[in-house]
């Protein structure tokens, strides 16, 4: 399965490819908007979000909502629309670069001195078409009893230690959450945050921590670095934008303990075959699911565009300046946890497709029932 996005900021539409995904999904629409809309979401955004009304329009491999197999097209329209690819646009250029930004290491990269050839697809406006494609992902797992949900467990120096038993507990504590957080109390400490920052003309960032239930055991490889399900979640969760650390399982919380402390120990029953009290490791060992919950975090730095802009420098000029402001959020960090979730997805999805299968969904079911039942039997031998 290969991914694909293209289009910028401010352009007339962001684009999604989706490649190798298999035939006969049936693909909702309506769900891949429902994400969208959660991705805009959250104390803390900024105007754009409440301009932008983000909407897919899928054009290419699907026919009456199944999938054909064939590479999977869709654009969502940007309404904040401002570059033209045939036509000079009269924007006047950008030439103070933001710290914490990709400004300054583009214009070294391509040598290019108005910014805004830069930020626009450096902005993390593109990770819609991320979400996208997650929405995909999440549908196909959903025909196994996959479900990934995120929730914010971090804002600036606030941070909730209350932990969810499952996926059903997060939605459910979430719903009405306008910071999508499970603990009620620390929710408002995290929003008088994102708030004080606000008024000061600063931004925060935040920790998000995903699930993902009903992932059978054997997804990833020990044989070969990079098929290692733990380091293809890391790459996929580090590329999203201003994420700077991630974690799985019990992540630098083991450096802290002694391994009598840290492993999670394995037990038997014939009601539920092998499994663990604990879930320290993440749900991967080894590079390898184990058939336990998978949990990461992922740790988003203060977004980079500041209201009370720090200290830069003009290129054209060469003399200190206040760096650019463009319109920005003050904290993002529940679209971050959206956007982690597709990361989640897609990694999933392609390691899921990588062990059952790729052609057809009905051939992926055959596999994945087999290998299920096979597993099944050796739980039988060793309760015999």
């Amino acid at each position: 399965m290969r991914v694909i996005t293209a289009g910028e900021s401010h352009g007339e539409y962001l684009v999604a490819i989706l490649e190798g995904f298999p035939k006969g999904v049936r693909i909702e629409e309506e769900f891949i908007n429902k994400e969208l809309r959660r991705r805009q979401k959250g104390v803390g955004r900024g105007a754009r979000m409440q301009l932008e009304e983000d909407k897919v329009k899928i054009i290419s491999g699907m026919r009456n909502k199944i999938s054909l197999g064939s590479p999977i097209g869709i654009l969502v329209k940007n309404k904040d629309f401002k570059i033209h690819p045939q036509k000079e646009d009269g924007l006047d250029p950008l030439v103070v670069p933001r710290p914490g930004h990709a400004d300054l290491s583009g214009f070294f990269k391509y040598q290019e001195k108005d910014l805004r050839n830069i930020l626009e697809r450096a902005s993390a406006r593109e990770t819609a078409a991320r979400v996208v494609i997650g929405a995909i992902c999440k549908q196909l797992l959903g025909n196994f009893n996959i479900k990934i949900r995120s929730f914010v467990i971090g804002v600036g120096r606030v941070y909730s230690h209350q932990k969810p038993k499952n996926v059903e507990e997060i939605e459910k504590r979430t719903e009405n959450s306008l910071l999508n957080c499970i603990d009620s109390e620390k929710e408002k400490l995290m929003i008088e945050e994102i708030e004080k920052a606000k008024k000061e003309g600063d931004t925060l960032g935040g920790v998000v921590e995903v699930w993902a239930e009903g992932v059978p055991p054997g997804l990833g490889s020990f044989m070969h670095f990079d098929r290692r399900l733990d380091a293809k979640l890391a790459y996929y969760l580090m590329s999203i934008p201003a994420v700077k650390g991630v974690e799985i399982g019990g992540g630098f919380e083991y450096a802290k303990k002694r391994g009598s402390h840290s492993h999670d120990e394995i037990c038997f029953s014939s009601q539920e075959g092998f499994y663990r009290k604990t879930n320290n490791a993440g749900g991967i060992e080894g590079g390898v699911s184990n058939g336990e919950p998978i949990v990461v975090r992922v740790a988003m730095k203060p977004i980079s565009t500041l209201i009370t802009p720090l200290n830069s420098v003009n290129l054209l000029t060469g003399k200190k300046e206040k760096a650019a402001v463009v319109r920005s959020d003050v904290c993002a960090i529940s679209a971050c946890g959206v956007v982690a979730e597709s990361m989640v997805a897609i990694t999933l999805g392609e390691s899921f497709l990588d062990k059952f299968g790729s052609d057809s969904l009905k051939e992926i079911e055959i596999n994945y029932n087999n290998y299920m039942r096979s597993i099944s039997n050796l739980m039988k031998e060793a309760k015999e």
